[in-house]
């Protein structure tokens, strides 16, 4: 049974897969944003109340033609139904309105032009992905493995564990499709990474926490109405608090009390404690990070008042500072044209002439199925945590410095790794570049999946049916 959960804020439209499990897979909101199909009167989109679907007037039959495809007028009232009862769990019924079906039905099209994309360019998802998804789910429900989920899904209604799992793929398959769309239309240049990292919303970059002594000298009046001498008063006050502050190991409270002296407002604020640049307010953070810890700022003249902040502390976190290995390898590959038996035994050969003292990187540019690394006698360059797939990174970590491993299998095949050396290395400033670039992707990705899709549906057969 195919369903989705539709939920309107600002006109947009969430896809979504259920089960019995409980298992619910959202599209992005903004993605699926589509306009109203025009239908004839007589279809279940009309404006007359009297033509809705609903389980007691409906004789099943297609609703609706994509491409090669069909919808049913199953599929749109189920869809409707698994709607409504999704918006009653969270509290914002939904009335089976003309407008719920038209959007729900254009909810089911738009997954549909997705699936046969995803069938056109063979998309198959990872098989370990798709169990680690249901394994999940499993634990979820209070199971522990995933024949006891089969077990409970199938004893309630049988196939239902075959569904949750065809649909988890279907999901996935989408899923990895509009990434690569995505990403073949955002393009970010280095350009683009630096204005960003000049920007003031890079400072949600900084990790650092910041303790700040932050006072205030408020005017008398609103400032538009302040007298000239009124505003070099409170410039006064400022100028006599920001030298106070300057001395080490301050009293903020005297300090304030000392200089309030005959003004009339009394002064705002002390020691703030610590925050990171993302929780301080945009124009003063600005200033802050410029501080060094115990440097005073010069009066910061707002609307509201005059600012002075002191940087009593820093707890710096700007540098990043990983673990690399240096790593070379041989890879033997499992495929079509060479069964695991056989790259097993050449694996094997291959590591008896390096215990008979063969040289790696030799060995390597003769016998490695990796064309990227193998012109290069095996050498993949300093290699960090995640960079590689588990087993591969589990058996890096344990290679001494100048040694090489026992043949080990991964997904891509039979593998032998030599570490060249190790070290400790700052990329604090590659680290904030790809935070930048991230920050710019979630900026335009969800506008450049809301194109494709139109795109896509703009370009395909569609034909709503009376």
């Amino acid at each position: 049974m195919r369903f989705f959960s539709l939920r309107q804020t600002s006109r947009a439209v969430l896809l979504s897969m259920g089960m019995s499990a409980g298992l619910v897979l959202s599209l992005n909101a903004q993605a699926a944003t589509v306009k109203p199909i025009d239908v004839p009167a007589n279809t279940p989109t009309s404006q007359n109340s009297d033509t809705r679907l609903t389980p007691a007037n409906s004789t099943d039959g297609i609703i609706a033609l994509v491409n090669d495809n069909a919808i049913l007028k199953s599929d749109l009232i189920n869809a409707v139904i698994q709607t409504q009862a999704r918006a009653q769990a969270t509290g914002e019924p939904i009335a089976n309105s003309a407008q719920l079906q038209s959007e729900v039905l254009n909810a089911l099209i738009l997954r549909e032009l997705q699936l046969s994309l995803v069938n056109r360019v063979g998309l198959k998802p990872d098989e370990a992905a798709i169990n680690q998804r249901l394994t999940q789910i499993a634990k979820s429900e209070g199971v522990d493995s995933l024949a006891a989920l089969q077990q409970r899904l199938d004893a309630n209604q049988a196939g239902s564990y075959a569904a949750l799992r065809a649909q988890i793929i279907e999901d996935a398959a989408i899923q990895s499709l509009q990434q690569r769309q995505i990403t073949n239309r955002v393009r970010i240049s280095e350009q683009d990474i630096e204005a960003f990292l000049a920007s003031p919303e890079a400072k949600r970059l900084n990790q650092s926490e910041y303790q700040t002594i932050h006072v205030r000298v408020p005017y008398i009046d609103d400032y538009s109405r302040l007298s000239q001498d009124q505003r070099d008063e409170a410039l006064k006050v400022a100028q006599t608090l920001r030298a106070r502050l300057q001395a080490s190991n301050v009293d903020v409270a005297a300090i304030i009390a000392e200089v309030q002296g005959s003004y009339p407002i009394p002064l705002q604020g002390g020691d703030t404690g610590f925050h990171k640049a993302a929780a301080l307010p945009t124009e003063l953070a600005s200033e802050i990070i410029k501080l060094d810890v115990g440097a005073v700022s010069a009066p910061l003249v707002t609307p509201e008042g005059i600012d002075v902040i002191k940087l009593a502390g820093k707890k710096a976190s700007d540098t990043m500072i990983i673990p690399q290995w240096h790593t070379r390898h041989i890879l033997v590959k499992v495929d079509d044209l060479q069964t695991d038996a056989l790259a097993e035994q050449k694996i094997n050969d291959l590591y008896a002439q390096l215990r008979g003292g063969a040289d790696f990187a030799d060995l390597a540019a003769t016998y490695s199925d990796d064309p990227g690394s193998a012109g290069r006698g095996g050498d993949l360059d300093w290699v960090s945590e995640e960079d590689m797939i588990g087993p591969f990174e589990a058996v890096m970590k344990n290679t001494a410095v100048g040694d090489y491993s026992a043949p080990f299998k991964t997904q891509f095949g039979w593998h032998i790794l030599k570490i060249e050396g190790k070290r400790q290395q700052d990329v604090s400033d590659q680290y904030r570049r790809n935070m930048a670039r991230q920050a710019l992707y979630q900026r335009l990705a969800p506008q450049a999946k809301e194109d494709w899709l139109q795109e896509l549906r703009a370009g395909a057969y569609i034909q709503v049916l009376e």
